[in-house]
């Protein structure tokens, strides 16, 4: 669950956005929204990489709406809202981790791509799949074979630079696939790559959801051609992110 607290982007002195009061079951969620009303900047701020106002918590993947948060103030409907490990008895003794306060812990269950991800032309695919390996100490053999799903591993020795805007966008992709995140947040994720590309992600959201309990945010113009089943859906608008009906 993501709990959310008082939570404002400003640049210098003008409010950017403003996310209510919100407690966010575990889950796989569309964020919609105008370009440039704030979707990225939401996900940014929750991958650490934009400095906020207010706060940000994070709990266990198996931690009921109850056992954390108010479920009167969640927005969305309780159904919506409790997608829980299956045996709802078993819960976690973790506290929640502050984005503030446990920031590296935080970070190391949030992984999260870029809609134009951009990387040193110098690095090869193998650097940045080993530093990340290193990193979310994750499985490498696991990632090389998701390259392989998305025909780019013969490059994986190339240096980025060489690289197409569509295998820069595949490479990201993967990237944030490594690991065991509690969340993964994809950016525009079907944007430059190929139909079949885009059919394999959605397979991949769709098992690592359904199979290993990682849940999802996820911002696209684009329909979902894979048939992802979305928990909710967020939108931004008016400087605010608000949770669909």
């Amino acid at each position: 669950m993501l709990q959310f607290r008082k939570v404002e982007k400003f640049y210098g002195a003008h409010l950017a956005l403003t996310v209510p009061d919100l407690d966010l079951a575990n889950g796989m969620y569309w964020i919609q929204g105008e370009n440039g009303s704030g979707k990225t900047t939401f996900l940014k701020m929750l991958a650490g990489l934009h400095p906020f106002k207010g706060e940000i918590f994070l709990g266990p993947k198996n931690l009921g709406v109850s056992e954390l948060g108010n479920e009167d103030n969640l927005g969305l409907g309780k159904e919506a809202l409790r997608l829980r490990e299956s045996n709802s008895e078993e819960r976690s003794s973790e506290k929640p981790l502050s984005i503030l306060k446990d920031r590296n812990e935080f970070l190391k269950k949030v992984n999260y791509a870029e809609a134009e991800p951009l990387y040193p032309p110098f690095l090869t695919a193998k650097d940045l799949v080993e530093l990340y390996g290193a990193t979310k100490k994750a499985d490498i053999d696991a990632a090389k074979q998701q390259l392989e799903e998305l025909h780019i591993l013969d490059a994986y020795e190339q240096t980025v630079g060489t690289y197409s805007s569509g295998m820069v966008k595949k490479l990201s992709l993967v990237l944030a696939f490594m690991g065991n995140p509690d969340w993964i947040l994809l950016d525009e994720p079907l944007i430059t790559i190929d139909v079949a590309a885009v059919e394999l992600v959605c397979k991949w959201i769709n098992d690592w959801h359904a199979k290993k309990g990682i849940s999802f945010l996820i911002s696209s113009h684009q329909s979902f051609a894979g048939g992802l089943q979305f928990t909710g859906k967020l939108s931004v608008s008016d400087k605010t992110l608000h949770v669909e009906p």
